[in-house]
């Protein structure tokens, strides 16, 4: 994200107001719908399927061209960094560490949220119904272990792109971007300039059909309202609370990570994170934060030539909640549709989720969600037409990714601070107690 845009970010966040606004208008209509004439309510509910469905296909036509090119170009850029001297280099294998962690994370504690914390019987019921007519999936025969990782090495890129293997996709395109580096790097940076320009017109495409959000949503809200009714509201809400439960999980181990791994005390970091986080929640953007990261960092015990180095990488390559949550959208969906993914499934998304963040870069929240979940849905085998109605909702669990982003850039600044420690160097912890 450019200066210029994070600048005009809380010019124009009341647009994330306005798919919320259309999904609770729309549901609404749908509910008080059975009030309605047999032939209006058919005959609105045939042209609110037809509209979002059209909208959807809008979405999932730039899915898979934006995941390869924006997957190219992000990998590419992170070992370029990884390359940039030694605290570059480490601050990026964290960044690795630390997503793949938050990646497996998001699976288990989806897992176990949903088991413990089920949605209702009556509304997963009545949603099952409103949203398996939003589209359909055929039923196909889980692979076997062997196939699964057979599966993994596409015999035929091209062949994967039109069934939606995602994870092939996936393994390729991280293949491809790491050969980069072995190429002359003139050549290198036209590549790399040539995926980066296709992302960016998908970007625009993108972008143009989200200017429909609220029509697009509007119409699938007013045909799960008619259908589902009041169990709409239900799930949605407990699907804000679950998700928002996951990223809160993810912020708060940020503490005990920098207290351990970059030896800071746990007074001095929970006081050191308030300015920080105060931004975070009321901009949800990282890149505004910046500046109080920095100042954060210092009065923690980062060295400034680390702070320096760090953070801004951190920005722009690390996003510490979003593998766990992303993923934990893609298995909620499941949840929501009673649906049950295989193991292989399941391992499929975590790394696609895992593989998705290494590189990821920052996107406007509806682009953003819409690339980052939709493959990790594909990869586990359920639709990702609902992610059409809980983008609209976004908004309140992104104030926690926010949080949890801007905590675990700070943690890694620690841990990287740390590392970095000569042998004449006290440890921050020891720095930090003695101020």
């Amino acid at each position: 994200m450019s200066s210029a845009e994070a600048t005009a970010k809380p010019e124009n966040s009341y647009q994330a107001y306005r798919p919320l606004v259309a999904l609770v208008v729309g549901i609404g209509l749908g509910i008080a719908s059975s009030a309605w004439p047999a032939e209006v309510r058919s005959a609105a509910v045939g042209t609110a399927d037809f509209v979002g469905t059209l909208w959807l296909n809008g979405l999932k036509m730039t899915v898979i061209p934006l995941v390869i090119a924006l997957l190219v170009v992000g990998i590419a850029k992170s070992a370029e960094a990884a390359q940039g001297g030694r605290i570059a280099g480490r601050s990026v294998v964290w960044t690795v560490i630390f997503c793949t962690a938050s990646a497996v994370f998001g699976t288990v504690s989806m897992l176990l949220l949903t088991r413990a914390l089920p949605l209702a019987r009556s509304t997963a019921a009545a949603l099952q119904q409103a949203l398996g007519g939003v589209e359909q999936k055929t039923a196909t025969p889980l692979p076997g272990i062997a196939d699964f990782f057979k599966g993994v090495i596409p015999p035929n890129i091209f062949a994967a792109a039109t069934n939606g293997d995602i994870l092939p996709l996936v393994v390729f395109a991280l293949l491809f971007a790491l050969a980069l580096g072995r190429i002359a790097p003139k050549r290198r940076t036209a590549v790399v300039d040539l995926f980066d320009t296709i992302g960016e017109a998908f970007l625009v495409i993108i972008g143009w059909v989200l200017l429909f959000a609220p029509l697009g949503v509007l119409a699938l809200g007013f045909t799960v309202g008619a259908t589902a009714g009041g169990a709409a509201f239900a799930g949605l809400g407990h699907y804000i609370a679950l998700i928002s439960a996951v990223g809160i999980l993810v912020w708060l181990l940020a503490f005990p990570v920098a207290v351990v791994g970059g030896r800071i005390g746990p007074g001095v970091f929970a006081r050191g994170m308030i300015a920080p986080q105060a931004v975070a929640i009321s901009t949800r953007s990282s890149l505004a934060s910046l500046p109080a990261m920095l100042a954060a960092s210092r009065d923690i015990g980062v060295r400034e030539q680390v702070a320096d180095v760090s953070l801004p990488i951190a920005v722009a390559l690390f996003r510490a909640t979003g593998p766990a949550m992303n993923i934990a959208v893609a298995i909620y969906v499941a949840h929501w549709l009673g649906l049950h993914p295989s193991m292989a499934e399941i391992v499929a998304a975590t790394a696609v989720g895992a593989v998705m963040s290494y590189g990821a870069v920052s996107l406007p929240g509806e682009v953003s969600y819409i690339s980052s979940i939709a493959p990790i849905a594909l990869a586990l085998g359920v639709p990702i037409a609902p992610l059409g109605l809980l983008v609209a909702v976004e908004m309140i669990p992104d104030i926690f990714r926010t949080v949890g982003n801007v905590a675990w850039d700070v943690t890694l600044a620690a841990i990287v601070n740390r590392s970095a420690d000569g042998p004449g160097q006290r440890p921050a912890m020891d720095r930090t107690r003695s101020e």
